[in-house]
């Protein structure tokens, strides 16, 4: 019993901190270890006596290199990898290249309206050469917005759309993707098109009508209080950008992974070596350009600073959020959920709905909820095995919420950047963007049953 009401008791902690901004790393491991010591005062064990120090109150922190080692080797290499990649594509302009090449095109259509679901659907296809949703935000907002205004779009249309352009696209690429496939056990390709693209690319289809007659509705609601002057300081676009072929190379890492994954399935390529691959032929290509080894060699350091980054940014989100499992586990809380819900009637259901709820509200309270995502996805599969149910029906919809209700928290980057550019209220955008994402979560929870009970 006294396990249970400390571990509800930092749980609420944990999620009232993180709703609150404070550092969702330092937080979760924080939790983590002040749970891991509390076992070890309880008589629990925290490790194994093959990893144990042979002091109990260390051994969280014995834990904590354990599990850094484990992400390290695995799906954390991979994430730091993409990290890299990703930067070095921003550096060399080639993101931007695929951006402007995608939206120009959108200048010949004339009906604001009908470009309302196109561009929501072509923003999302857009992250996956710019994964950040505020850094595509910022892009969009300095290429795509000023096309959007000549076809006598609204500000708040033109902005609403634009927030909600990097949500639930299917990819290989996507950290969550690479760490949801990895706990489930699911080989990533078959994960993001067997299971993951059932669910968002219907979700986004559905999102993109909800959009269009939503945006119709509040523009003449609305009427004569639609135009906002734009705050150009906030805009930097590239002028120097280098030739078009550019373009395919943010793109060329999941092409590639289709071709090994889907067509040359004799060759055994996993996504690090494939990004490895890209990231030489992106090499080459710069110094066939610019005819000169020793400049191109020295931008190779943007690379190593991306993966740095994605350390910094989701490994250690992950290895934090690990620990505080950990945590739960040494003080048998994972176990006790189990048997609560072992013989309830339509267990699965429940879990789904209740992980779902936790994680939209911390996800509109903080502006970010991939934390308690990454906190919850190693349990999963050990839930689901217990319980005869499928881990992805509960998996899945948590990673959908996570990063569509980013899109309606009044505090999330992403909105704050369209809002401040825009200059209005974030509210004002929320507003825009509430109806579209809450019938993309509410299909989302109706779909994942249907596919996966």
């Amino acid at each position: 019993m006294l396990e249970i009401i400390i571990s509800i008791v930092l749980l609420v902690a944990t999620g009232y901190l993180i709703a609150k901004n404070y550092d969702a790393k330092f937080v979760l491991l924080a939790a983590g270890i002040v749970l891991m010591i509390a076992a070890a005062l309880l008589g629990h064990q925290v490790l194994s006596p093959e990893d144990s120090t042979g002091l109990a109150l260390l051994d969280p922190f014995k834990q904590i290199g354990l599990v850094f080692v484990r992400q390290l080797g695995g799906v954390g290499l991979t994430i730091m990898v993409l990290f890299g990649f990703s930067s070095y594509m921003t550096h060399i302009g080639a993101s931007d290249v695929a951006v402007h090449l995608l939206t120009k095109p959108l200048g010949r259509i004339k009906s604001q309206y009908i470009l309302v679901p196109i561009v929501f659907l072509l923003g999302n296809l857009l992250s996956l050469v710019v994964p950040s949703a505020s850094s595509l935000a910022v892009l969009l907002m300095a290429t795509l917005y000023p096309v959007l205004k000549n076809t006598g779009m609204s500000s708040l249309t033109a902005g609403a759309i634009i927030a909600t352009t990097a949500t639930i696209i299917p990819t290989p690429l996507g950290a969550d993707n690479v760490v949801a496939a990895e706990n489930l056990g699911i080989d990533i390709i078959d994960y993001v098109f067997t299971y993951h693209a059932k669910i968002s690319i219907p979700v986004l289809l559905i999102m993109a009508v909800a959009h269009y007659f939503w945006q119709k509705y509040m523009d003449k609601r609305q009427q004569g209080a639609l135009h906002q002057d734009i705050n150009d300081e906030k805009l930097s676009v590239k002028k120097d950008l280098p030739p078009a072929y550019y373009g395919l190379l943010p793109i060329l890492p999941l092409v590639l992974v289709l071709v090994f994954g889907l067509l040359i399935t004799s060759v055994k390529l996993g996504l690090v070596e494939i990004t490895f691959i890209c990231m030489a032929l992106a090499l080459v290509i710069e110094i066939i350009r610019k005819g000169s080894f020793k400049e191109t060699s020295k931008q190779l350091s943007i690379f190593f600073t991306g993966m740095g980054t994605g350390l910094a940014q989701v490994v250690s989100l992950i290895v934090a959020a690990g620990m505080l499992v950990e945590g739960l586990k040494s003080m048998g809380i994972i176990d006790m959920l189990i048997e609560s819900v072992r013989h309830i009637e339509s267990a699965g259901v429940i879990l789904m709905l209740s992980f779902a709820g936790v994680e939209g509200l911390i996800t509109f309270i903080s502006g970010s909820g991939l934390a308690v995502f990454y906190s919850v996805i190693n349990i999963i599969p050990d839930i689901s095995e217990k319980l005869g149910i499928s881990g992805v029906m509960i998996s899945l919809p948590m990673q959908l919420i996570a990063n569509l209700v980013r899109s309606i928290s009044p505090v999330a980057a992403v909105i704050i950047v369209v809002a401040s550019i825009i200059k209005v209220n974030p509210i004002q955008i929320v507003k825009r963007t509430s109806v579209p994402v809450l019938v993309g979560v509410v299909s989302c929870l109706i779909l994942s049953f249907i596919m996966f009970a």
